[in-house]
């Protein structure tokens, strides 16, 4: 019985999503990023290891860009992503990996 208490309590947990983050190079994939952007190459917007050298040292950074992101400002449209989201994205373009 114990058993079939925890099977349905972790399946409860994985349906709402709680306790499951997305590593930064899945929601980039998943939120169709690399459609546009390469990590090491330059394609329709630029490289996330040249997004990573301009901003290094930066303490604004991560602000800075999820708050375009969240605008449009220097981005084709708004991205239409939970803040959580957009951070977690911003940590991986910023890490140049």
């Amino acid at each position: 019985m114990k058993a079939i208490l925890v099977v349905v309590a972790a399946a409860a947990v994985l349906a709402s999503g709680v306790g499951y983050a997305q590593s930064g190079a899945d929601l980039a994939k998943a939120k169709n990023c690399m459609g546009c952007h390469d990590v090491a190459a330059k394609k329709v917007g630029p490289a996330f290891k040249d997004v990573a050298a301009k901003y290094k040292g930066s303490k604004e950074a991560e602000a800075k860009l999820v708050t375009a992101l969240k605008e449009g400002k220097g981005h084709p449209s708004k991205v239409a992503d939970s803040d959580a989201e957009l951070k977690t994205l911003v940590q991986y373009v910023l890490t140049g990996k």
